[in-house]
């Protein structure tokens, strides 16, 4: 056992996990009996962190490959304390949807850069932390950027987490000791973090801030693609026109969901460029459909032939849509000039707040806020009140862009006395 170690509540030091740490108590979970006491044992939490092992190389899903789950260590019966435990949950071994009943208790979820970690999540117990801290987020508010993991553990505690193998098969078993270690550290200090940035946070009256942006990151959840918009994400279909083009949202949308019916990666039941090669000959039998370039004999197995095929004549039946084009900005006319200038006014007042540009204002938010888009992020809230509110007073005339003389942009009062005749 590690030091301090004590066999996971239920397990026999005989039968117990393997020491994975050495400063922390650490448990690999691989029953139903050991996920159930792990649940017990954290619904009593009020606070912990998580982070997940993943693969999506070969599926449509992302394939669940291991769960890490750390939290304060309890104080000794001695009056000993301090130090944290973590449990490693093994999802190859035991069912982990019952986690679901946890995430969605009242608990503050902990996760690092928690995109991916969540639609795992969503995928494997069909359900999100109801409350969500991502330490990314949050040292984005304290002008530390959006660092990684092991550059948040060096800045904030000074220490270093092991380099793991990006190359790792996480889906083989045994794992290495070395695995085990590694995805142990990936969690270990969340807790301690999430203490530290809370406190940053609340000293620089930001916490609100970043509990907001976690929030609407914790909301953005998507396990499943619309299949009707899937011809939107392929390049090659932007060049095609008239019912090719209903032909290729037909097919795209046939592909989304047998690869999700399959748990395939798109590429693997139809490549993009054969997405749109069959949109343009719009075949309308087998032999036509095998003619099509790049389509190979292993994309028609089973009934894939023939449901591609009527896939290609619903399209070809339907009306034409408009074809998928860039976005576009629509600013107006008069305002366009002064986009560029905002972007490099909002890029130094994000420095001058120590937030990270990308959390006070996007190119499009910009953009949105020009337009009068309704709902627009600087329209209000925080974001209102540091740059939109500027923003407002400068389109309206109330306000000038100037060059502060040292490199810098300053928004000031307009004077209303311009230079020269």
């Amino acid at each position: 056992m590690p030091r301090g170690g004590r066999p996971f509540p239920g397990r026999s030091r005989a039968g117990g996990p393997p020491a994975i740490g050495a400063e922390h108590d650490d448990r690999l979970v691989t029953d139903e009996r050991g996920l159930a006491e792990l649940i017990e044992r954290l619904a009593a939490e009020p606070v912990y962190a998580l982070d997940t092992e993943f693969h999506r190389e070969r599926t449509y899903y992302p394939k669940l490959a291991l769960v890490q789950l750390a939290w304060p260590r309890r104080e000794e019966p001695d009056g000993g304390a301090g130090g944290v435990e973590v449990a490693l949950l093994d999802p190859l071994a035991v069912d982990v949807r019952p986690l679901g009943e946890l995430l969605v208790g009242p608990a503050m979820v902990v996760i690092h850069a928690a995109a991916q970690d969540l639609e795992v999540l969503e995928v494997a117990t069909g359900a999100v932390p109801a409350c969500l801290f991502d330490t990314q987020i949050a040292a984005g508010f304290l002008g530390l950027g959006l660092p990684s993991l092991s550059e948040l553990h060096e800045r904030e505690l000074g220490t270093s987490i092991p380099k793991g193998d990006r190359l790792t098969d996480w889906l083989r078993r045994p794992l290495s000791t070395q695995q085990l270690a590694y995805a142990a550290s990936d969690v270990a200090d969340l807790p301690r973090l999430h203490e530290r940035l809370t406190a940053q946070l609340e000293a620089k009256s930001r916490l609100g801030w970043a509990e907001a942006e976690c929030e609407i990151m914790r909301r953005r959840v998507r396990t499943l693609r619309d299949p009707a918009q899937a011809w939107t994400r392929i390049r090659e279909v932007r060049q095609l026109r008239g019912r090719s083009v209903g032909v290729a949202q037909e097919v795209a949308a046939w592909r989304e969901r047998r690869a999700a019916a399959l748990d395939l990666p798109t590429r693997h039941v139809l490549p993009d460029l054969t997405v749109a090669a069959v949109s343009q000959r719009v075949p309308t039998t087998e032999a036509e459909l095998r003619k099509v370039r790049g389509l190979e004999e292993r994309y028609l197995r089973g009934d894939a032939g023939t449901s591609l095929l009527e896939a290609v004549q619903r399209g070809a039946e339907a009306p034409v849509p408009a074809a998928p084009v860039a976005a576009r900005t629509d600013v107006p006319r008069e305002l366009r000039a002064a986009l560029n200038l905002l972007t490099g006014w909002v890029a130094q007042r994000a420095r001058d707040l120590e937030i990270d540009a990308s959390l006070l204002a996007t190119r499009t938010d910009l953009e949105e806020l020009l337009r009068g888009v309704e709902g627009a992020r600087l329209a209000s809230g925080w974001r209102a009140d540091l740059v939109g509110a500027q923003i407002g007073d400068l389109v309206a005339g109330r306000a000038a862009l100037a060059f502060d003389g040292r490199g810098g942009l300053v928004l000031e009062e307009r004077s209303r006395h311009p230079l020269g005749p």
